[in-house]
């Protein structure tokens, strides 16, 4: 009966220590200042008639699921394919803002548009999500310095200089990097301009999707600290999305700030390969050629799914690596959620980022190292640039 009642006793203090841990843990992810550099929501679900003010079963993003998730900031990415949209597209990212506007409009209670770090501490201090603007390729200003400056009115915050295609004055990592050095082109004399201009207005410069020569281009000219806001270590995963070490060394030289993306094939260089194989395993056949991985992995059970995606561990070695190389400092979140098929095991969508606080405080980063990478640096590089 003692022993019985010893093991009882210790048993209680254990499951104790166990709900003070989550709890602590729920504590220290509700007290951050949480900050989403990247989400595509707005061209992939919400301009296809999807109201993210009510929980949805589809998507990675919807309003409860962010205060679920303890967003405090979600930058919304206003995007277009460039092939899709050579002519019209700055149209289209006024439309994207105009849907935005909207969604606020409706869900004023719980989250509204910020416009500056200002703004930023207020929303977030009365509660409610602030919701920010970053464009995602700068085809969507059409070679324009005054549709820059209109975008930049509307609130975009920053501005992607490409996508995955080159423009006449920048040009994209896609498309560039596998050229000799000596043919890669970057900033033209109007790129040189438009960044010199977002210096001026206080917008950062985001140089995920950049080529190299671009990303250096920029680093010679630029006046305030840049944003590669979607972007992993390239070391760890070689991919033209990645950055690698050099890059990361002229980056802290800058200032600036990288955004660890969520995309199992950024994070993993076996994903492509792993995906592959489950989907034959699962229909009986080979994908054909001209399928994505996204039109692979929505073929698959949700079990293969999860099979499919990295494990959570690869996003916690880029976020590892990559503040070894450029300290905590330089490093947050940009998960391109809504714009990827596949995001780690455990991260389904963005009601799990305590998830990923939990990982980091168990992996030994401290409470305000946690801080910095969840949120804070990505906050001062916005403040920094509107100075």
């Amino acid at each position: 009966m003692i022993y019985r009642t010893s093991f009882l006793f210790v048993f209680v203090l254990f499951m104790n220590a166990i709900n003070l841990c989550a709890q602590d843990v729920e504590k220290l992810h509700r007290d951050l200042i949480v900050v989403d550099g990247h989400n595509d929501v707005l061209a992939t679900a919400v301009m296809r008639g999807r109201d993210i003010s009510n929980s949805l079963d589809t998507g990675h993003t919807d309003i409860p699921r962010l205060q679920k998730g303890g967003v405090d900031v979600q930058v919304f990415a206003v995007w277009s394919n460039d092939k899709k949209w050579p002519t019209g597209a700055f149209k289209h990212a006024n439309e994207q803002i105009d849907s935005l506007e909207s969604i606020v409009a409706r869900n004023a209670q719980r989250i509204e548009l910020a416009k500056s770090s200002r703004d930023i501490d207020r929303i977030v201090a009365a509660g409610k999500i602030a919701a920010l603007i970053g464009v995602e390729s700068g085809h969507m200003i059409e070679n324009s310095i005054e549709n820059l400056q209109t975008l930049y009115d509307r609130g975009a915050r920053y501005l992607t200089l490409t996508w995955n295609y080159n423009l006449p004055w920048a040009t994209a990592a896609a498309v560039e990097d596998e050229k000799p050095a000596a043919a890669q082109q970057g900033l033209s004399e109007h790129g040189k301009m438009i960044v010199r201009k977002m210096n001026e207005l206080g917008m950062m410069v985001d140089l995920s999707h950049a080529s190299k020569k671009t990303f250096y281009d920029v680093m010679a000219i630029t006046s305030k600290p840049v944003l590669v806001s979607h972007s992993n270590a390239a070391a760890l995963t070689q991919h033209f999305r990645n950055l690698d070490d050099q890059q990361l060394a002229a980056l802290v030289k800058n200032g600036g700030v990288v955004g660890v993306n969520f995309y199992s094939l950024f994070l993993d260089s076996t994903y492509e390969d792993r995906l592959q194989a489950l989907y034959t395993q699962q229909t009986g056949q080979a994908p054909d050629a001209k399928m994505t991985t996204r039109m692979q992995y929505n073929k698959l059970s949700k079990e293969n799914q999860y099979l499919a995606d990295a494990p959570l561990s690869n996003l916690l070695y880029h976020i590892d690596y990559l503040v070894q190389k450029v300290g905590a400092d330089h490093v947050a979140i940009g998960s391109d959620f809504d714009g990827i098929e596949s995001a780690p095991q455990g991260l389904d969508d963005v009601s799990k980022f305590p998830l990923l606080t939990k990982a980091l405080l168990e992996r030994g980063y401290t409470p305000e190292d946690i801080a910095k990478i969840m949120g804070l640096n990505f906050l001062r590089i916005l403040r920094e640039n509107e100075s």
